[in-house]
């Protein structure tokens, strides 16, 4: 039996069962009540020794970070296998019964605070950031609930804590399960039907929950996939197709999906997370409901949704027709549904947050226990300690702090039912992404003053472009990128007094140019032709000859010539946009 069901059992709520140990750092679970209790009502209470606290060893438990685990009723004898182990017990109780480690009164709050907050740790629903702060789940329990998937090499290999974090959650349009017959299409593959990047910051200062719509065509890369089977299997590339045939079609994984991701934004992706009916229906009924607003009645007969104008509480199938919905919303196009599809997200990351859901342990348990069950996710993430991590990590951004936007796109003149990339606009937000420009225009006032000052580097005089001499160095950009930025200056910009000098001696993190203090007036025209930022600039200390070149070695930052390096401290005016902490009415 779990402890949720001893709990239960012994008319315990399973939240109590998880205690502090301060010698340990560690929450524990302890399936016996607490001692040290008045004997009657207005006697005095006797010191008494706690009952012994045993961990119970996870048979895989990741090693470095421990993970408790209910015991069986016959525990004391099973832990230590006859009277050895009640020994063994005792001389881990008697570390336990010392004063530092009894219960504390003297602040109930933080007390409950820290309770709520055990079970949150585990549970990463549909949006990921839902609350993720922490706490140890019953590890063989939801450890056994979690399906997982190959990355096949396509990502980074694990988010980290001191870079930024790129999660891929992805909406299948997969008919199994029961109750999903309905829907038509019942013998459908399940592609990459709703798709969000969710990228947080590496000071965790802000995140943007980037939509790219299924319809887009792109260019989907060569795949080497492991399939269920366990066999392996080279997927070739597609020119031209659209996104969402990155699942699904030809035996593709989720691992492909990143690799599209990558290719089209430049952004590496840490894990994936995808979801199916069955996942939105099981969580949004675990968290009790999400609240959307609608500014008009909507009666969607493909998506069976009929809402009367106003405020509803959706769950189960409603919350799933609501994600569905598209005719009857907007323009009545996909992109449409991706907007009401942020806000709900909104609305759900609002909802988990909320003190309602963080201080019911029931409800933190069904919503742990539904997302462990609901969502597949990649290998590297297959255990309910990485997911905790995980969660805490991207738990730490404010929703304030957090935008959904979707890829600029336009229509496709040669096919209306597709769109493609609005080549003016996706580059800047691909680019402020990748550089943690935030889309809220959260900035500390000490990150600008470090800007002004690194920005003085750019101000003063510039050469003409006929003056700047350069070599090119491929250090770690695409292959071709040297060859590429060479034909660039010098047919649209002028920089005749430029040359190739392929791959670099070494690779470098960014792109960079090294030039002398006598240089400095080509470096900014340089620097303005490719949009470098002030970073990018390495002065040396020495002048240089009259005939010497900068030397200009392009990173994995370099995406196509012409296309800026630095990001733009502001996004297009114009780009879609939901802020995580407001609520929308649905039009």
């Amino acid at each position: 039996m779990d402890a949720q069901g001893r709990g239960r059992d012994e008319g315990i709520d399973p939240a109590d069962q998880w205690v502090l140990n301060p010698d340990t750092g560690d929450y524990e679970l302890r399936l016996t009540p607490s001692s040290g209790r008045s004997s009657a009502p207005g006697g005095t209470s006797e010191a008494r020794t706690p009952t012994p606290r045993r961990r119970a060893k996870p048979e895989a438990a990741p090693a470095g970070d421990r993970a408790s685990v209910p015991s069986q009723r016959g525990g004391r004898r099973a832990a230590g296998g006859g009277r050895g182990g009640r020994d063994e017990g005792r001389k881990a109780g008697s570390r336990a019964a010392a004063p530092a480690t009894g219960r504390r009164k003297a602040k109930p709050g933080k007390s409950r605070k820290k309770k709520a907050l055990v079970w949150t740790g585990g549970v990463l629903a549909f949006l990921l950031v839902g609350t993720g702060t922490a706490g140890y789940l019953v590890y063989q329990h939801f450890n056994g609930n979690i399906t997982a998937v190959s990355t096949d090499g396509a990502g980074t290999g694990g988010f980290s804590k001191d870079r930024a974090i790129n999660v891929l959650v992805i909406g299948t349009d997969k008919r199994t399960g029961e109750g999903n017959e309905g829907y038509g299409d019942a013998g459908s593959v399940g592609h990459a039907d709703t798709n969000i990047l969710f990228h947080v910051s590496k000071d965790r200062t802000n995140a943007t929950a980037l939509s790219i719509p299924r319809d887009l065509i792109t260019n989907i890369p060569n795949c080497p996939t492991t399939l269920e089977d366990g066999s392996e299997k080279d997927i070739p590339a597609t020119t031209g197709g659209r996104f969402n045939t990155s699942l699904g079609q030809s035996d593709r994984t989720p691992s492909c999906t990143m690799r599209t991701v990558t290719e089209l934004t430049g952004l590496k992706v840490d894990h994936f997370m995808v979801a199916d009916f069955n996942a939105v229906k099981s969580l949004t009924t675990a968290v009790g409901g999400v609240e959307v607003c609608l500014a008009k009645d909507i009666n969607d007969k493909d998506s069976h949704l009929k809402l009367s104008k106003g405020e509803h509480t959706l769950q189960g199938e409603q919350a799933l027709a609501f994600l569905r919905t598209r005719h009857s919303v907007g323009f009545g196009s996909d992109l449409s549904r991706i907007e009401i599809q942020q806000q709900f997200l909104s609305s759900l990351m609002r909802k988990l947050k909320s003190n309602d859901t963080l201080t019911s342990p029931t409800k933190m348990w069904t919503l742990a226990e539904a997302a462990t069950k609901a969502l597949t996710v990649d290998d590297n993430i297959a255990d309910i300690n990485q997911l905790r991590k995980l969660g805490m990590e991207l738990a730490s951004v404010d929703p304030k702090n957090i935008t959904f936007t979707t890829v600029p796109v336009l229509d496709n003149p040669d096919d209306k039912a597709t769109v493609i990339l609005d080549k003016s606009k996706a580059p800047q937000v691909f680019s402020m992404m990748r550089e943690d420009v935030s889309f809220t225009a959260v900035e500390k006032q000490e990150k600008a003053a470090a800007k002004a000052k690194n920005d003085a580097k750019l101000k003063g005089a510039m050469a003409d472009a006929a003056d700047v001499r350069v070599d090119v160095y491929n250090g770690g950009a695409p292959p071709g990128s040297a060859q590429s930025a060479l034909d660039w200056l010098q047919n649209e910009e002028g920089v005749l007094k430029s040359t190739n000098k392929a791959n670099a001696p070494e690779n470098v993190k960014k792109t960079q140019l090294v030039y002398a203090p006598n240089q400095a007036d080509q470096a900014r025209r340089l620097a303005d032709m490719m949009g470098l930022s002030a970073s990018a600039l390495k002065p040396t200390t020495t002048d240089a000859g009259a005939m010497d070149p900068m030397v200009l070695t392009l990173g994995p930052d370099f995406t196509e010539a012409g296309s800026p390096l630095s990001a733009p401290q502001k996004a297009p005016d114009d780009i879609q946009r939901v802020e995580a902490d407001k609520a929308v009415c649905a039009k």
